[in-house]
This record gives structure tokens, sequence and C-alpha cells, in this order.
């Protein structure tokens, strides 16, 4: 432990970090430094992540510590074997969340994201099955304290959702925790909507996108632009239907290599207010294009766009089977037996596992 504490350190580079916070942090005391607020704004959040991985590592530091000193006092027989085995669990929980932290140093995994879930082809069934995901993941920003809000959901004909984008927001690497989630998704039951009682395969696909915020610079094409409003349903009641509040974009969308177009189509009906909906849409928009600038410069994830695949057996990166009780991850054969755990949105060790076996080299 006190080892794995040590490497942290170096691989952290938290002498510098502490050397760079002193200088970054000098820098928003200067008199004028509010003058130029977005500048202002910019520099606190820089100085306020060098500040974290001080903290991180300072924690953990703290922990191994203390967990020395308790197998110590062991020794004397002045603590208890549990005692031990309790500091332990706080040691290596510490560790691990700052050496899972450390896989996402990509620029964009600190920011919110936006997921999209498209049930598969299969009826009720597959999208019955793409709101159990919805659940899952609004479960799990749930527990780690992001806000989660819905910009487009379309029900589906019996049950469940055809499809629904979220955005999850307000916390810390919301990107870099779900990019994990990219890929198809099948279920494998006794379905309730099956008279015959049979075991159905269903699929859903799940998008992850970074949300990127006015600090990016994302250039948008004003003439291959366009709008149109429809009066949304749903949430709101009857209010909502008598003004055209809803706002469908269109966008064509030109491949830089291969100078394929392709339409981009967003619809947005979060609000009753239509230029609301309308600065949300614009913001999905330039998160999409961010997306497939980044997935040009990340190659190992160009395959997973959406569009691009059929929702199908081949690309199917996790496999929930309820009978048996087993959810597993087919890149990293990490598996567990916890399916209601699962479904309720304990999919961080799903989210370890991928990170620290695919984690992407340091940009710097």
């Amino acid at each position: 432990m006190l080892d794995r504490a040590d490497k942290l350190k170096h691989y952290l580079k938290i002498d510098e970090k502490r050397m760079e916070y002193e200088e970054e942090d000098l820098r928003t005391q200067a008199p004028d430094f509010w003058q130029d607020q977005k500048r202002a704004e910019e520099q606190m959040k820089k100085v306020k992540a060098i500040k974290r991985w001080i903290d991180g590592y300072e924690e953990v530091r703290s922990a191994a510590d203390e967990l020395q000193l308790a197998f110590d006092f062991y020794k004397e027989e002045m603590v208890t074997e549990e005692e031990v085995d309790d500091d332990y669990r706080k040691a290596i929980a510490a560790i691990e969340a700052l050496e899972l932290k450390n896989m996402l140093r990509q620029k964009e995994d600190p920011m919110d994201a936006v997921l999209k879930i498209n049930s598969g082809a299969g009826g009720t069934e597959a999208q019955d099955w793409a709101e159990m995901l919805m659940r899952m993941y609004q479960r799990w920003a749930d527990a780690h304290g992001y806000k989660v809000s819905i910009s487009n959901l379309q029900d589906g004909d019996e049950a469940g959702i055809k499809s629904v984008t979220m955005q999850i927001e307000g916390g810390e690497y919301a990107y870099g925790y779900l990019k994990s989630e990219n890929g198809v998704h099948r279920l494998v039951r006794v379905s309730p909507y099956n008279a015959q009682g049979k075991r159905m395969t269903s699929f859903a696909s799940v998008f992850v996108s970074p949300l990127v915020d006015d600090t990016i610079e994302v250039y948008v094409d004003p003439a291959k632009l366009s709008w149109d409003t429809f009066r949304s349903s749903g949430a709101g009641g009857q209010n909502v239907n008598k003004v055209e509040s809803g706002v469908r974009l269109r966008y064509w969308y030109t491949d830089p290599d291969t100078g394929e177009e392709e339409e981009i189509l967003i619809e947005n009906t979060e609000t009753r207010d239509q230029p609301k909906n309308k600065e949300r849409a614009m913001a999905l928009l330039r998160s999409q294009l961010y997306d497939r600038a980044m997935q040009k410069r990340l190659e190992a994830q160009a395959k997973i766009e959406a569009g691009k695949k059929k929702i199908e057996w081949g690309s199917q990166i996790r496999s929930y089977v309820f009978d048996d009780r087993r959810v597993k991850d087919h890149r990293t054969n990490y598996q567990t037996s916890d399916v209601d755990g699962v479904m309720n949105g304990k999919i961080d060790d799903f989210i370890k596992a991928y990170l620290m076996e695919f984690p992407v080299a340091d940009e710097e």
C-alpha cells in the first residue's frame, strides 16, 4: 500500500503540482484579476483542478500512514485486527479512486456528458430495455451527485422508450467515466411481454459524447443550419401543446476526410421556453460536432458513431443475462452476479475495469 502511494506521487508529479498551484494561485490575487471575468473564471477553474489532484494525493498519503500506524499498534496489541482491516479498506478505496482518476487524462474527460439511448429492433421488449438502461444511468448519476436533464424522449409504442437524450452535469468527469458505456447493450431474459414465456434477446445502443461549454471553440456553419418548431407533448400537459415550444434543428455535416454529407437531427422539448430549447439544441449540436472531431483524433473509438453500426450481436459491449444472474462486459471480461445492483446504477466496477484496461496516453 505504501509502495502504491509512493508510485502515485511520482506518476502524478505531486511536488511539481504543488509549485504550479502556488504560481497559478498567486495570479488570482492580482488587483485587476476580475476585470476580465471569463478569463478569471478559467484561471479559477485551473487552480481548483490542480488543487484537487494535490488533495486527492494527500488523502491517499494520510490513509496509507494511518494504516502503517495501525499495523504498528497491532503488533504492540494496542488495536484489533478488525481495526487494521478497517484502515486497510479506507486506504485501498482512496488509492484506487486516485489511480482510476489518473486514467482520465484526455482534455474531454472532465466535461459533462450527453448520453443517448436508442432501442434496437424487437418492439416493446427492446423499448422496455432502453427505458431500463435510462433508469440505470439516472440512478448512477444520482448516486454520484450529478444532475440529469432530459432534452428529448420518445415513448415506446406500448411500454418503454424508443430513444432518449440525457445531459449529465454538475459533477466531475461525467464524460470521462461514462465514455466506457459507448456501444450496444444486450439483454437476455424471459420477457413479461411474451405470452409463451420464452427467453428473448434485446438490444439497445448507448452513445456518449462530451457536453462542450463556452470555453471550447466549435465552428457551426450557419448556411448548413435550419430550424423547425412543433408543439411538444409530454410533461407539462395541455399548456405545452398550445405553444410551439419544441424545436427541431437540422445540420448538414460534411466529413472532412471523405467529403460525405450527413444530416444531424436534434430535437429539444426540455422546457416551455422556445429560445431556451433552441439554446440547448445548439449546445447539443456543438457537442456532437466536437465529438466527431474528437473521434477522428481518438481512432480507437472511431468505430462507435451514431448511425454507423447496426444494433446487433457484432458490436455488443455488455450482456445482461437476468435468468443466470450475470452481467458481463465483453471487452474486459469483468462480470458480476449482482444483476439488481447493476440495474440500480451500480456500474462503477465495470467503468473501472474498462478505464484500467483501456487507458489513453496523456496528451501532454
